[in-house]
């Protein structure tokens, strides 16, 4: 199972829960299996957020492979260039 942490104004979103722990292969079904644990932060997670994997920020990368081991931290979308 993944623990997931939530930055930002994630977590007043997910009514002040940080963390979660959540089933999920990839980036995308962790992210699927969240909205389906934490029903508030659905919207938000298919607008889009900002997925960091052990520190590194995985953008586009649906389909990156996810472990237990592995640092999960969500953020609101980030913009700009």
């Amino acid at each position: 199972m993944l623990l997931v942490k939530l930055g930002g104004s994630l977590a007043g979103q997910a009514g002040g829960q940080t963390e979660f722990h959540v089933e999920g292969r990839n980036v995308i079904e962790m992210l699927r299996n969240l909205g389906e644990l934490c029903p508030a932060l659905k919207p938000v997670l298919e607008k889009g957020v900002t997925v960091s994997v052990d520190g590194r920020l995985q953008r586009e990368a649906t389909y990156h492979p996810l472990t237990p081991d592995n640092e999960i931290f969500l953020l609101p979308r980030m913009a700009g260039g």
